[in-house]
């Protein structure tokens, strides 16, 4: 009896593997063809959208309090990044009447600006390492195992969640459209120099009447800072 179990136990272990190793398989090949299939989708937008310019608005916001709202027209260049050219009058300089103490209160709320906007474009820097994805970025996550593959909202979307795309720890959730074959939503999870300053990244796609995919909002939350960067993409116009 023992050397039948013996003789037989391989052979339950190996019907047993067997379809986990054929289902862990199957997995694998549908994830890396819609990892294909995003890649394929963001290199086809990218080139549609250079025949395209629109309106970019940016709003700033520090504890909920708006400081700063510029309006931008865009087309990328033939470096293929954006080109933008600002649509909002010149800022009048400000007078040096009232005093020394009225200049005094001036500069530091002058610095305090400063500051805040150093740090949002500093926001805005990290957020352009995730938006619009990379395809070999994504290809390097796949082949460290750092990509995981789920169901989303309805049937025709699916979700891909991705660990350490930019920083260690941080995490990337893509929400893609599999009949229209485009991102619909992406959401970011990361932190600036140090993981308890974190930076979350909420991004909403839409279509052009071509079919193009294109960011519509991308909002960044400083959440230590309390500062919030809101843009608005709007009025596409082919070239």
């Amino acid at each position: 009896m023992r050397t039948l179990r013996f003789l037989l136990l391989p052979s339950l272990v190996l019907a047993v593997s067997s379809p986990l190793s054929r289902t862990a398989g199957a997995q694998n090949q549908e994830l890396q063809q819609h990892i294909a299939e995003i890649k394929q989708a963001a290199a086809k937008n990218k080139q549609a959208l250079a025949q395209y310019t629109w309106v970019e608005q940016v709003s700033i916001s520090l504890k909920g309090e708006q400081k700063k709202q510029e309006h931008f027209q865009v087309r990328f260049g033939p470096d293929g990044k954006p080109q933008k050219t600002s649509l909002d009058p010149a800022a009048d300089t400000p007078s040096d009447s009232g005093g020394r103490k009225h200049r005094v209160k001036e500069h530091v709320i002058e610095k305090k600006k400063e500051e805040y906007k150093e740090y949002a474009e500093k926001m805005k820097a990290l957020a352009q390492q995730y938006v619009p994805p990379d395809k070999d970025q994504l290809q390097q996550a796949y082949e460290q195992g750092n990509v995981t593959m789920g169901p989303a909202g309805t049937p025709n979307e699916l979700q891909l969640t991705i660990k350490n795309y930019v920083k260690p720890q941080d995490s990337m959730s893509l929400v893609f459209d599999k009949a229209q074959k485009a991102l619909l939503r992406i959401q970011i999870a990361s932190y600036m120099d140090d993981p308890k300053d974190a930076m979350n990244l909420t991004v909403q796609f839409s279509r052009l009447p071509d079919g193009t995919n294109h960011i519509s909002t991308l909002v960044i939350d400083g959440v230590s800072k309390q500062l919030n960067v809101n843009t608005q993409n709007s009025n596409y116009q082919h070239l």
